[in-house]
């Protein structure tokens, strides 16, 4: 007797699966818990970056490869949950990148935009649509998208800064371009200071427009934001997770800085120790002053001056100041995620 075809529905849906397949389709019931989460899930783990750890390395580039012939002398940050992507967490991208006296980084653009944040070294430049503006260490600098830049080390000493990114997010949307420039520097058509002098006083062109998406001033300093934390602190206002936490700002707009990256800076007081906190966006954090850890996830990790660490999005942290006043610098894809109704935070 012949046996009948064996139509389990295992078997039929295989069946079917394999057909569709065919044609580039697949069925939604059998991908959708990976899809849709009850909470977010990330290829991001929680890591740190020893500056002491790393600062050799950096060096060690400048000799195998000039600035110009790398065009940008970065070692990206990867991370260790996503090796080979380039990237810190899901949208953001860093690296640190090394200037050596009398190197120039030849000008380009890209729609792509950038921040630096001076970790070592004074008195190296960045030129940003025809203005110059020399860094010094905590020093937070704008690159705003399609804005010609390069950068230049007219110091006796080796300029390094941490390059933070969108280019994750301009991937998604596939729309990246990039352009070189004539010549390795942009000609200079303002005076050095003129940025700060025109939107960073509390005062504005009376003519200026709403402007574009990103920042006009284009370097922050960190002397000029140090004496805005320390004054404000005279109130006492410490937030439990936060202690005193400030955002960078478009004066034109009073939105974020960067249309893409929001960026800030916070002082731990001696003896802080903050309460669990957790919002989806994933953050990386520079330390400018002081020491202390972080628990990411009931894991510590602990760090002190011109370290870089990263908490995934939605892990549960808190910081714990372990020697004097603790200055950090942080940046984070929040400004898109409230933009689109998607950020969210909570405090437990």
């Amino acid at each position: 007797m012949a046996h009948a075809p064996n139509n389990t529905p295992s078997n039929s849906r295989a069946d079917f699966y394999d057909r569709i397949g065919q044609h580039s389709m697949t069925p939604l019931w059998e991908v959708m818990r990976g899809l849709v989460t009850p909470e977010p899930t990330s290829p991001c783990v929680a890591a740190l970056w020893r500056y002491e750890d790393i600062r050799p390395y950096i060096m060690e580039a400048g000799g195998l490869i000039t600035a110009k012939e790398a065009e940008r002398r970065v070692l990206v940050l990867e991370n260790p949950g996503m090796r080979g992507q380039s990237r810190i967490t899901r949208s953001l991208y860093a690296g640190m990148q090394l200037i050596l006296p009398g190197e120039v980084a030849p000008s380009h653009r890209h729609t792509q935009t950038a921040l630096r944040f001076v970790i070592e070294g004074s008195g190296a430049y960045t030129a940003v649509n025809g203005e110059k503006t020399l860094m010094q260490p905590g020093d937070f600098v704008i690159t705003p998208q399609w804005g010609w830049h390069d950068h230049g080390n007219d110091s006796a000493d080796p300029m390094v800064w941490l390059d933070g990114l969108d280019i994750p997010i301009v991937q998604l949307l596939d729309a990246g371009f990039a352009e070189h420039f004539e010549a390795d520097e942009q000609p200079l058509t303002r005076p050095e200071g003129d940025s700060l002098a025109r939107y960073g006083s509390g005062l504005l062109p009376v003519d200026q427009a709403r402007g574009a998406v990103s920042s006009p001033v284009f370097n922050y300093p960190y002397t000029r934001t140090r004496e805005a934390l320390e004054t404000m602190r005279q109130s006492q206002e410490w937030d439990p997770c936060h202690g005193l936490k400030m955002k960078y700002v478009n004066p034109v707009t009073g939105d974020y800085a960067m249309p893409t990256m929001a960026t800030f800076m916070q002082l731990l007081p001696k003896g802080f120790q903050g309460a669990d906190y957790r919002s989806t966006d994933g953050m990386v954090y520079v330390c400018v002053e002081g020491a202390g850890e972080t628990v990411i996830n009931g894991e510590t990790f602990a760090w002190g001056p011109r370290d870089t660490f990263v908490v995934p999005s939605w892990a549960r942290h808190s910081h714990k100041v372990l020697r004097g006043d603790t200055v950090l610098f942080s940046f984070s894809d929040r400004v898109v995620q409230q933009k689109l109704g998607l950020w969210r935070e909570a405090r437990n």
